[in-house]
């Protein structure tokens, strides 16, 4: 069948994806890369991992960190060997990559329904038992189901739970206990781990006290479905959600036994920008991810362009801005430039230096290139982006 034979060549495609990493026999000076590059500071990343890893013992949890952000085995290899318990995929196909480099904890957040993405997930089911996906639809159950007990294999879900954001899930009431009956009763090859309750329109709230209850009242959500499932002498053994922007929130709510984290990792301008509880500004974790430009021409003397626009940075809300460099400011050039205005810079600026943007939201920057190039002082390894473009 055609079907069967799209998706042999799309797995094709993925197996044939480099997912390991390479570690250069003599570390490059950043200023030598080729640009627009994305540079990852290791050191950084390895204090924003050791801090949310603490954070989240302290408040019970565990960290379930989720790869939609990175894209990158390797990435998510070093999370899991630094506390991670598991890792988060936002579709079958990134999945599938994660899979590849040995990673078994898997838990995709978003509900599969398109028949070939089905197909390919439970391929996956068939040599991964700790694979799992989130359901919020009772035809779906079924169609997994059937198509798990023709090739064996069963798959751990969890019962997505809509928090009021209207974009996935099923509400708290009579549905979800139906939904749940169906997944014990009529789907025997559906494992039930318990359930996702993600508030993804609380995360950039800028006040912390308004994201503190609006949070709050949107988890209540996720109580009301908890209290539900126990009131039918199910036990629910897992409540998996949250994220960076209320990662010091969930102690005070008590709801969630894992933490689907993942901006914390690499930090950008929208995460930055939103208050902590203690500051004006979301410094609990540093900057990880940058983008190194290069200065490649200066039309006027009150500007100079870099080699990077929207094919090399992803935003919908803002631009990026300089790291360690002030009095400049940033505009979009189109598709492969970007025009600093010379406002009152800290410094000089010379044709051919190469600088570094902070990205204003980092996981679809991620999706627009191939590697990151990572650093100590200097570059010693490159990591592919593996699961770039992993759209379905």
């Amino acid at each position: 069948m055609l079907d069967n034979a799209l998706i042999n060549h799309l797995i094709a495609d993925l197996d044939a994806r480099p997912i390991e990493k390479t570690i250069f026999e003599h570390p490059s000076a950043v200023a030598t890369l080729p640009t627009p590059a994305l540079l990852l500071d290791l050191p950084q990343l390895r204090k924003n991992q050791k801090k949310m890893v603490e954070a989240t013992a302290n408040a019970g949890l565990q960290l379930r960190s989720h790869a939609k952000m990175h894209k990158c085995p390797e990435v998510a290899l070093f999370q899991l060997n630094h506390g991670s318990s598991g890792i988060c995929c936002a579709k079958v196909s990134e999945a599938h990559i994660m899979q590849r480099a040995g990673i078994e904890n898997i838990l995709i957040t978003s509900p599969v329904q398109n028949p070939s993405s089905l197909k390919h997930l439970v391929r996956l089911a068939v040599s991964n038992p700790s694979l799992n996906v989130v359901i919020d639809d009772e035809s779906g159950a079924h169609r997994l189901n059937e198509l798990l007990a023709d090739r064996g294999a069963s798959i751990g879900v969890f019962i997505d739970i809509d928090p009021g954001l209207g974009r996935t899930g099923i509400a708290a009431d009579e549905r979800l206990l139906s939904l749940l009956d169906v997944i014990m009763t009529d789907c025997d090859r559906l494992m039930f781990k318990g359930l996702q309750v993600y508030a993804g329109h609380c995360m950039h709230i800028v006040d912390y006290t308004k994201r503190k209850d609006r949070y709050s009242r949107a988890m209540a959500h996720g109580q009301t479905a908890k209290q539900l499932i126990e009131d039918r002498g199910v036990r629910v053994p897992v409540v998996s959600g949250g994220g960076t922007g209320s990662f010091d929130l969930e102690s005070g709510i008590g709801l969630l036994t894992e933490l689907q984290a993942g901006s914390y990792a690499f930090m950008d301008m929208e995460y930055r920008d939103i208050e902590s509880e203690t500051s004006s500004q979301f410094d609990c974790f540093g900057v990880a991810l940058t983008l190194l430009v290069t200065a490649i021409s200066q039309p006027s003397q009150r500007s100079i362009t870099v080699d990077a626009g929207f094919k090399s940075l992803a935003s919908d809300k803002m631009a990026p801005e300089f790291l360690n460099l002030d009095g400049v400011q940033y505009h979009w050039g189109g598709d492969e430039h970007g025009i600093v205005s010379l406002n009152n810079p800290s410094r000089s600026i010379q044709l051919g230096e190469t600088l570094e943007l902070v990205t204003p939201h980092c996981d679809p920057t991620a999706n627009l290139h191939d590697y990151y190039f990572v650093k100590e002082q200097e570059v010693i390894e490159l990591w592919p982006i593996s699961a770039r473009g992993c759209s379905r």
